[in-house]
């Protein structure tokens, strides 16, 4: 079996899989982090969204080895020191319901992050589109978009204080 060596959530793994090992499995059964969710095993739902050096990615579509010598942040380790437990996102998800079961929320979470880094104040259109890839089956999205927007805000203001 190949062994593959990366960076997840900032600690260096070197394990052997199978060369048919998808990088979600890696990351569940392996990895044991089960944040990462499989929902539909055709990359329709986006529950499997992680990043691969910063980009989104649905780890259901990418074999493990192809991630060799890549950094993959999963939910788990959104959170940097200082965020006290939880990424402002993660605290936006919280404080304006943009959850119920929890099943699409590390999906939803990873991918609104990455809108953010690329568009500092998105519009609600812009939301909803960005998140299209990404299903929710519970809240009608109408929280989650909020969810995005107060965070967006929150930086801006955290920005504009500095």
């Amino acid at each position: 079996m190949p062994s593959v060596t990366l960076n997840v959530n900032s600690r260096t793994v070197t394990v052997n899989v199978e060369p048919q090992t998808l990088l979600v499995d890696l990351l569940r059964e392996r990895l044991h982090l089960t944040g990462t969710h499989v929902g539909c095993d055709t990359s329709q739902c986006g529950a499997c969204v992680v990043k691969v050096n910063g980009r989104t990615v649905k780890a259901c579509t990418m074999f493990a080895i192809e991630a060799d010598g890549q950094r993959v942040t999963t939910i788990e380790g959104l959170a940097r020191p200082g965020d006290r437990g939880l990424h402002p996102m993660q605290q936006a998800f919280h404080e304006h319901h943009g959850l119920q079961c929890g099943f699409c929320t590390p999906g939803m979470v990873i991918s609104a992050t990455e809108l953010l880094e690329r568009t500092s104040q998105p519009s609600e259109h812009e939301i909803r589109e960005w998140l299209e890839g990404n299903f929710c089956r519970c809240t009608g999205y109408h929280n989650i978009v909020k969810a995005v927007s107060a965070c967006a805000k929150q930086q801006a203001a955290t920005e504009e204080a500095k």
